[in-house]
C-alpha cells in the first residue's frame, strides 16, 4: 500500500512541475492600451505622386485625392482637448516636382478672426499650419530658414517670422484656397519648399521633388472660439513632454514625409 501511494505522489508531483514549466514559457501578448504614440522622425507618412494638374480650388476633385490616405489630426499640442462638436481634422498630401500639395479637412463649430493686423498675435486666430524641414534635419528654426512655420489666415495670408525676428508675409511661397460647408473648411495647398539658403530679399529657386526623396513635415490647426487667445491647437504628430507647443521652435518634432511614387 506504501508502495502505491509512493508512485501517486511522484505522479502528482511530475505533473504539477510539467504544468508550472508550460505556464512559464507561454509567451505574454503585447498590450495595445501601453504601447507608446508614435513621435518626430518615427513617424512615416507617404505624400502620393500626382500624375496631373492639381487646380488649388478647394474642389479636391483630382483622382490624386482619392489615392491618397486620410491622416488625423488628433495631438494636443495647446489648451485642452476639444469635443467633437468642437473641431475635428484630417488631411492628406501630395507632390509634384514643383509643389507639396495639401488637402485638410477641418470640422470648427466656430470661425474666428479677431486680429485686424495679419501679422499680430496671427496664431491666435484660427488658421491651419504647414511645417516644412526641406532636407530633414531637424534642428532650431525660430529665426533661421533651417525649417518654415507657415500659419495660413482665414483671408488667405502665409505668415512665418525670418530670420531677423520679424512677421513676414511669404504668400508667394503658397498657393491656398478654402471652400466651406456649415462647420467644415476644405484647405487645398500647393507649397513650394525651400531649404536653409533661402534669403529674404532676394532670387530664390524652390527645391525639385523627386520619388525616394524625403522631408521633415507637420501639419497643425490652431482653433479659437472669441477667446483673447486660441483655446487649442491640434498637430498631426505626438510630441511628448509637458510643453509640446516646439513645432515653430524645433524641426525635430517634426514628422518625416516621403515622397512616393
Amino acid at each position: 500500500m506504501k508502495n502505491i501511494l509512493f508512485v501517486l505522489a511522484l505522479i502528482l508531483s511530475l505533473s504539477a512541475c510539467s504544468d508550472t514549466e508550460t505556464a512559464t514559457e507561454t509567451p505574454q501578448q503585447p498590450n495595445p492600451s501601453t504601447s507608446e504614440p508614435v513621435t518626430g522622425k518615427d513617424q512615416k507618412l507617404t505624400a502620393v505622386h500626382a500624375a496631373e494638374t492639381i487646380v488649388i480650388d478647394g474642389k479636391a476633385d483630382e483622382a490624386v485625392w482619392q489615392k491618397a490616405e486620410w491622416q488625423p489630426l488628433d495631438n494636443l499640442w495647446v489648451g485642452e482637448m476639444p469635443d467633437a462638436d468642437d473641431f475635428q481634422g484630417k488631411f492628406k498630401t501630395a507632390w509634384t516636382e514643383d509643389f507639396l500639395y495639401v488637402l485638410a479637412e477641418i470640422q470648427d463649430d466656430t470661425l474666428v478672426d479677431i486680429e485686424p493686423d495679419g501679422l499680430l498675435n496671427y496664431w491666435d486666430d484660427d488658421c491651419l499650419e504647414i511645417f516644412v524641414d526641406a532636407d530633414a534635419s531637424g534642428g532650431d528654426h525660430t529665426y533661421s530658414h533651417n525649417a518654415f512655420a507657415y500659419h495660413l489666415s482665414l483671408d488667405g495670408k502665409a505668415v512665418d517670422i525670418n530670420p531677423d525676428s520679424v512677421f513676414t508675409y511669404y504668400n508667394d511661397h503658397v498657393k491656398q484656397a478654402r471652400t466651406q460647408n456649415g462647420k467644415t473648411s476644405v484647405w487645398e495647398v500647393a507649397v513650394k519648399i525651400y531649404d536653409e539658403k533661402y534669403r529674404d530679399g532676394a532670387i530664390n529657386a524652390p527645391n525639385k521633388l523627386a520619388a525616394g526623396g524625403k522631408m521633415g513635415f507637420a501639419l497643425a490647426y490652431c482653433d479659437n472660439d472669441y477667446s483673447k487667445e486660441r483655446e487649442h491647437f491640434m498637430g498631426s504628430v505626438f510630441i511628448p513632454g509637458e510643453d509640446k507647443n516646439k513645432g515653430w521652435i524645433d524641426a525635430g518634432v517634426f514628422g518625416e514625409l516621403r515622397f512616393g511614387e
